[in-house]
């Protein structure tokens, strides 16, 4: 199997983070491209609409953890292509991964969801089960 796009979904934890670790090691190992995506749980802000504090903090963490992200794969020769997601976030990872043909998915196990105390992340849970393309859970 050759890789050579890979799709590692980030949310701002810890976990998502050694996520993009392993996928800047095996980009490096394939001479791959990375593709963060972030999905926040909320809709689409619409262009005439008011977004309220908590939407506009969201997108604000969101936008600052993907220029982060990218950073970290640039300080490793990794090209990275940031890409924001509004919704619920496993069927967006599982769609988005399918469409765009990436080779894998490199999930952490658990991320800033509100039950911790699972094994692995209902969100992780859902790509690993659901996703037609491989995926790598980090723990």
């Amino acid at each position: 199997m050759s890789v050579s796009k890979i799709l590692v979904p980030l949310d701002g934890s810890k976990n998502s983070l050694r996520g993009l670790d392993h996928a800047i090691y095996l980009a490096r190992q394939c001479q791959a491209t990375i593709t963060g995506l972030y999905v926040t749980p909320i809709q689409e802000p619409k262009t005439n609409d008011q977004i309220s504090y908590v939407e506009r903090y969201l997108l604000k963490h969101a936008s600052q953890f993907m220029q982060k992200s990218k950073k970290r794969a640039a300080q490793n020769g990794i090209l990275f292509e940031d890409k924001v997601l509004y919704g619920d976030e496993g069927k967006k990872i599982v769609n988005y991964a399918k469409k765009g043909k990436f080779d894998l998915i490199v999930i952490g196990s658990r991320g800033v969801g509100t039950v911790k105390g699972f094994f692995l992340g209902s969100t992780s849970n859902y790509v690993l089960h659901k996703s037609s393309v491989p995926v790598l859970v980090v723990k």
